[in-house]
Formats: C-alpha cells, sequence, structure tokens
C-alpha cells in the first residue's frame, strides 16, 4: 500500500511542485501548489460532469420520487427499492459528490507528507524523475515573500473552511423538510447529508487546512476552481 502510495500520488506530485518551482520567479512552492491543485482538478473533470449530471437527472426524475414516496409511504422497504430501481434505470449516482471528496485525499496525504519529510524548500534527486533534468532550484516555501505555508497558518485555514461553505451553499441544495405523512427516512437522510456538506465537512477542512499552510492553499484553491467549475456546467447545461 505504501509503494503504491510513493508510486502514483506522493513521488508525481513532489516532481510536478519541483518541476513548476524550477521555472516560477523566486521558485516559490505556494504558487505550485497552486498549479498543481488546478492539475489535479482538470484530471477530475470527467467526475466533477458526472456528479453534475447526476444533480440534473436528479431534479428531472423528482415527479417520480414523489409519487414513489407517495404510493409506498407505509413501506419504507418498498420505497428504499423502487427509488435505487429508479436511479438504476436513469444511471444516477446518489453519492457522486462524495466521491470527489474521497478521491482527493491521497493528494492532500502525498502534500502533507512532502512538508512533513522537509522535502521541500531542500531538494532530494532520489526522488526526481530522470527525464526532468532538473539538477537545481531555488526554491522557497515563503508564498508571495509572506506566508510560510510549511506551518499552521489560522488565517488559511479559516478562510478555507468558509469558501467550502460558500461552495456548499452555492453547489448542493437543502431538500425541503418534508412533514408528517410526507415525511422518510430518504428525506432525513438527504437533507442531513446537504447539511453536513455545508456546515460539517467545511469545519473539518478548517481543522486539516490547519495541519499546514501548503495544505490550505490546496483547499482554498481546490475550492475556488471548484465554483468556477459549478458556474460554467450551470451556465452550459441550462
Amino acid at each position: 500500500m505504501a509503494y503504491l502510495f510513493h508510486t502514483f500520488f506522493y513521488t508525481p506530485i513532489y516532481n510536478l511542485l519541483v518541476f513548476f518551482a524550477a521555472y516560477i520567479p523566486n521558485g516559490d512552492i505556494g504558487v505550485a501548489i497552486i498549479l498543481v491543485t488546478i492539475i489535479v482538478k482538470i484530471i477530475l473533470l470527467p467526475l466533477t460532469l458526472g456528479m453534475a449530471r447526476t444533480q440534473k437527472a436528479m431534479k428531472k426524475v423528482e415527479p417520480h420520487l414523489k409519487k414513489i414516496k407517495e404510493d409506498h409511504k407505509d413501506d419504507k422497504e418498498k420505497q428504499a427499492r423502487e427509488m435505487m430501481a429508479l436511479y438504476k434505470e436513469h444511471n444516477i449516482k446518489p453519492f457522486a459528490s462524495f466521491i470527489l471528496v474521497f478521491v482527493q485525499l491521497p493528494v492532500i496525504l502525498a502534500l502533507y507528507w512532502v512538508f512533513k519529510n522537509q522535502s521541500l524548500p531542500n531538494i532530494d534527486p532520489a526522488l526526481l524523475y530522470s527525464f526532468l533534468h532538473i539538477t537545481q532550484v531555488h526554491a522557497t516555501t515563503l508564498f508571495l515573500g509572506l506566508v510560510d505555508i510549511t506551518q499552521k497558518n489560522i488565517v488559511l485555514a479559516v478562510f478555507a473552511g468558509l469558501l467550502q461553505v460558500v461552495q456548499g451553499i452555492y453547489t448542493v441544495p437543502l431538500p425541503e423538510k418534508q412533514q408528517g405523512a410526507n415525511a422518510s427516512s430518504a428525506d432525513d437522510f438527504s437533507r442531513a447529508m446537504a447539511l453536513q456538506m455545508r456546515f460539517i465537512l467545511p469545519a473539518v477542512i478548517a481543522l486539516v487546512a490547519y495541519t499546514s499552510g501548503g495544505i490550505a492553499l490546496y483547499f482554498i484553491t481546490s475550492t475556488i476552481v471548484a465554483i468556477i467549475q459549478e458556474y460554467f456546467i450551470r451556465k452550459t447545461t441550462v
């Protein structure tokens, strides 16, 4: 497992950071993190588009979902089966939004270990790909000459959390709370998950971002790019 992590995440991300630092003015590792984050978001774009299609399909089948809930309000098990069948029929993946969160965990861990192992700003030639032909890099972890991204930074951490709140409100609609007979466990679950995406997840991200300025910078850039992506996806799918 450790070998796979180093091969597919740690080493590639380290090489990308060194590559960008070699050509960025002053070798700013913070700017390199921003560029690496953008690359990661581009790689994950198919998943992002899949999530957008899922959200659009969910809106389309909403009347059918309501009918299923009304027809089987006294049989929650059958209601759940009918709903899953409807999702399957329309190729809907209800948990697609959470895949994007978990797939980024190895990237975050890789960034964390890069700074924990103090591999930057000092360059370890043993970790570099031979085709890069980089022998010396004058890198700095002082982002824009102001913030040391290897250290904890409460301002960046809080900003990362607040941006996640903005993203949650913008991208995850909060289902209306059903009352009485119209209420179901599925409704409660979807509403609870939406609330977690809006408030609990940002708090977790802020805590994780507080581990280092570099991680916070990753979250900040990733969230900004995600909001921009969501804006253009809505413009092109409406």
